[in-house]
C-alpha cells in the first residue's frame, strides 16, 4: 500500500472527486460539513489539501477573478491519478477488514 491516507484525508480526496469542476474551498467545506454532519475550520481542510497536494494526489490551479468574489480568484482542486489509487487501495483494505471482521452489524 501507498501512502497512508487519514479519515479526514480520505473525506477530502473523495468529496473532491464527487464535486468534480466545482471543487473549491468553501464547496468542499460546506459538501463534507452537510454529508457527515460536522463542523470543519477551513484552516484544517486547507491544511489538509496543502498535504494532499504535496504527497501528490490533488492538483489545482486557479479560475478566473470575479467582480463578485472582489477580484479574487478561486482556487479548484482535482483528484490525480496517484490519488484515485491511493483512495482505492484505502477502500480495498477497509472492505477487506470488514469482510474478515466479526463485527455484527445489525445493531439493535
Amino acid at each position: 500500500m501507498g501512502a497512508y491516507l487519514g479519515e479526514f484525508e480520505e473525506l477530502v480526496l473523495l468529496t473532491i472527486a464527487t464535486l468534480g469542476e466545482e471543487a473549491y474551498g468553501v464547496s468542499i467545506q460546506h459538501d463534507i460539513e452537510t454529508r457527515c454532519n460536522r463542523s470543519i475550520s477551513i484552516g484544517a481542510l486547507h491544511s489538509t489539501i496543502t498535504r494532499l497536494e504535496e504527497k501528490g494526489f490533488l492538483k489545482s490551479w486557479l479560475g478566473g477573478a470575479t467582480q463578485a468574489r472582489g477580484g479574487r480568484s478561486k482556487r479548484y482542486y482535482e483528484i490525480t491519478v496517484a490519488g484515485k489509487k491511493s483512495v482505492a487501495e484505502s477502500k480495498s483494505l477497509r472492505d477487506e477488514l470488514w469482510n474478515l471482521s466479526k463485527v455484527n452489524l445489525s445493531v439493535r
